[in-house]
């Protein structure tokens, strides 16, 4: 009797799993990354595979992978029966329309191009989820970050942003670009001609450098992204100009939510690095 009032007890201390309709599938990894910090991970039904990938996710890896993926096609995500998708605005309109013909409701995002854009998508996130003090404490989070960073003087050294091993150079507008200004540098990426995001020549930098330039690491292993990364550096160091480089990590590069906490805090390491 003893033991059989035990074994009841156990397994009523065991949580049941949320019902379907309180479960969320996430099909943008910039949204996984919010998402995971807003809810437990029994909420999460699936986010997306990107996550999974060290070359696209947004969070640490073997964080994602303790979650479910989805490549992100109505069938799959259809197949979950979550309760809510959290979607990008780019999510492809046949796709939204069969989550919607089956009744799942659907929150979708676009990408902020501010700080303060990416407070109030937050905040939206939060409330869809239903946890909008996770969502403020995470917003805490990144204004402590963000004022952390502040430069340490009024000097805004030029800083040109690389995208990953392309010639491709970070312009205005941009999440990133208001992370640099607040971190007390400016978008060097106007001087070569560049006003958006767009292609820069590896010669023009090199002829006529900026104060910082960004680069990710060279990844290991010896693919052409690598190599294209190490010719950059290569060819700056060899021109001898007074230009330093910061290693900035692609995982920093390109969504908001707590993302922005270790991007503020590398760029101000790097700002701390550069001499008058």
């Amino acid at each position: 009797m003893g033991l059989v009032f035990c074994l009841f007890v156990a397994a009523c201390a065991v949580p049941a799993p949320p019902p379907s309709h309180d479960r969320i599938v996430s099909t943008n990894p910039c949204l996984d990354a919010i998402l995971v910090e807003l809810v437990p991970p029994e909420r999460i039904a699936a986010i997306s595979r990107y996550s999974h990938d060290p070359r696209s996710s947004s969070m640490a890896v073997s964080r994602a992978r303790r979650l479910r993926a989805t490549g992100g096609t109505a069938e799959e995500v259809i197949a979950l029966k979550p309760g809510l998708v959290l979607a990008s605005s780019f999510t492809a309109p046949a796709t939204l329309a069969a989550y919607q013909r089956l009744g799942l409701k659907v929150a979708t995002f676009g990408t902020a191009a501010t700080i303060e854009e990416n407070r109030t998508q937050i905040r939206e996130i939060a409330r869809a989820v239903g946890e909008p003090q996770r969502g403020e404490a995470l917003i805490a989070r990144i204004d402590r970050a963000v004022a952390e960073a502040a430069p340490p003087d009024a000097a805004r050294p030029s800083a040109l942003l690389w995208l990953g091993g392309s010639n491709l150079v970070n312009g205005h507008g941009t999440l990133i670009d208001d992370m640099l200004g607040r971190a007390g540098f400016r978008n060097a990426s106007a001087d070569y001609g560049v006003t958006q995001t767009g292609v820069l020549p590896l010669e023009y930098v090199v002829s006529h450098p900026p104060r910082v330039v960004l680069t990710p690491e060279r990844r290991a292993g010896a693919d052409e992204e690598s190599r294209r990364i190490a010719l950059r550096t290569e060819a700056l160091s060899a021109s001898h100009a007074r230009v330093t480089i910061g290693h900035f990590p692609e995982q920093l590069f390109y969504c908001g939510g707590p993302t922005i906490v270790p991007a503020m805090q590398r760029l101000a390491a790097i700002r701390r690095q550069v001499t008058p």
